[in-house]
């Protein structure tokens, strides 16, 4: 069974950056594409960022914000979250496919909270 563990979310104000860092329990799936998801209350999940063989995707509103970046000796993939805003507060979630592409998702992590102050 593979896991996926999150961490790193926590309270920022606006402007400010976090680090989200996911830990996956088997290195099999890791020539796969990896990234993240997020859902905010009452919203239905949506994509975020997305890592695979190197080349990385963005949803529009984190494009320039966000860097995602994996490291498959330690079997992590973070998320570098920068001038975060109000509306970037969310359940952020890590996910991977067994595919190239991440949509769909096959693994999910448990979530981590991230919530940005006005």
């Amino acid at each position: 069974q593979v896991q996926l563990v999150e961490s790193g979310g926590g309270l920022v104000q606006a402007g400010g950056s976090l680090r989200l860092s996911c830990a996956a329990s088997a290195p099999t799936f890791l020539d796969n594409a990896m990234g993240w998801f997020r859902q905010a209350p009452g919203k239905e999940r949506e994509f975020v960022a997305a890592i695979s063989w190197g080349t990385t995707n963005y949803a529009d509103s984190v494009k320039g914000r966000f860097a995602v970046s994996r490291d498959n000796a330690k079997r992590t993939v973070d998320l570098q979250m920068n001038s975060l805003k109000p509306e970037d507060t969310a359940v952020y979630y890590c996910a991977a496919s067994s595919s190239s592409s991440l949509i769909p998702p096959k693994y999910w992590g448990q979530g981590t909270q991230v919530t940005v102050s006005s």
